[in-house]
C-alpha cells in the first residue's frame, strides 16, 4: 500500500511546490474566497423547499437501519445535565475555530518546510464539503423536528439571547442552516488532532489531540447539530483533502521534505558530476605536452 501511495502525484511542477513559508497575502486570500464559496452554497441552501427537511429524516432512517442512529438519545441525555450541555454549547460555537487557528499558526511557525502540505488538506477538504453542501443541503437534527429533538442552545439562551435561528445562536445571515452533510466540525477537528499527534513533542499534547476529535464528535450530536452519518461524511471529506495533497505535491503531508546533500555536487544529464570533463582534458593535456 505504501509502494502504490509513493507513485501517486505529483502534477504541480516543482516551482509550484515549493516547501518555504507562503506570502501571507495569499493565504489571505484563499481564506476571501473560500468565505465567498461559502456564502454561494449557503445562498444556494436558503431557498425556500423542503428537500434539506426531507433529506433529514430519509438519514435518520438509513441510520436506524445501520442501528447507529444515537442522535436522539444522546441529545435527550445530555440536554439533562445543565453543567455538561451548557459547556458543550460553548465548545461547539468557539473551538472549532479557536482550536482550528491555533493549530494553522502553530504549523506555520514550528513547521514551516510541512506548512504547505498540512494547508492544503484543509483546503481541498474545504472545497469537497462545499460541494457537499451545495448538492445535498441537510436539515440538522434540531430543524429537523422539534417535538423529537432539544435545540440546546435555545433552550439554554447559550448567549443570552431567546432566539432561537441561526447555528449555534449566530443569525442565519451569516452561517448556513442545512450545511450539516459533511460535518466540517469533525473534518476540521480529525485535521487538528492529526497534526497535533504527530508534530507534537510532549505525550501529554499528543493525547489531547487524539481527544479533541472525539469530544468534537459527542458535542456535535448531544446539541443535535449534526447526524453520525455527518460525521462519516466530515471523515470522507478529509480523506479526499489528504488525495488531493497527494496528487498535487506527491509527498507525505507530516513528513519533512527530502533536503539536497550539503556539499555533494549535482550529476549532469550525463551521470558525470559538473566539472569532470574539464579535470579529465586537463590531464590529457599534461599526459601530452607537444600538443
Amino acid at each position: 500500500m505504501k509502494h502504490r501511495l509513493s507513485k501517486i502525484g505529483p502534477i504541480l511542477p516543482a516551482r509550484l511546490r515549493p516547501t518555504k513559508h507562503p506570502t501571507l497575502w495569499i493565504e489571505i486570500a484563499l481564506i476571501v474566497i473560500g468565505y465567498y464559496c461559502y456564502r454561494v452554497t449557503q445562498n444556494a441552501a436558503s431557498v425556500g423547499h423542503d428537500a434539506p427537511y426531507h433529506r433529514g429524516r430519509d438519514v435518520l432512517k438509513l441510520e436506524h437501519t445501520l442501528h447507529i442512529d444515537a442522535e436522539h438519545w444522546l441529545n435527550h441525555t445530555m440536554a439533562k445535565i445543565d453543567w455538561l450541555i451548557v459547556p458543550m454549547n460553548y465548545y461547539y460555537a468557539t473551538l472549532h475555530f479557536i482550536v482550528t487557528i491555533t493549530v494553522f499558526i502553530w504549523v506555520y511557525v514550528r513547521f514551516p518546510e510541512r506548512y504547505r502540505a498540512v494547508r492544503t488538506v484543509m483546503f481541498s477538504m474545504n472545497a469537497v464539503a462545499l460541494i457537499g453542501f451545495y448538492r445535498y443541503a441537510l436539515a440538522p437534527p434540531r430543524l429537523l423536528d422539534t417535538t423529537r429533538f432539544i435545540d440546546t442552545f435555545c433552550v439554554h439562551h447559550t448567549w443570552g439571547k431567546t432566539t432561537c435561528s441561526g447555528v449555534a445562536g449566530l443569525s442565519g445571515k451569516v452561517t448556513n442552516e442545512f450545511a450539516a452533510m459533511p460535518s466540517l466540525h469533525i473534518g476540521w477537528a480529525v485535521w487538528c488532532g492529526l497534526a497535533i499527534a504527530l508534530l507534537a513533542e510532549r505525550t501529554w499534547v499528543k493525547i489531547l489531540g487524539v481527544l479533541y476529535p472525539v469530544a468534537t464528535f459527542l458535542v456535535i450530536v448531544s446539541t443535535a447539530q449534526h447526524y453520525v452519518l455527518d460525521a462519516v461524511g466530515g471523515l470522507i471529506s478529509l480523506g479526499a483533502g489528504f488525495l488531493i495533497q497527494r496528487i498535487l505535491q506527491g509527498r507525505p503531508v507530516y513528513s519533512a521534505p527530502a533536503a539536497e546533500p550539503v556539499g555533494v555536487p549535482r550529476q549532469g544529464a550525463s551521470g558525470q558530476r559538473p566539472g569532470r570533463k574539464r579535470s579529465l582534458a586537463a590531464k590529457t593535456s599534461a599526459n601530452n605536452p607537444g600538443e
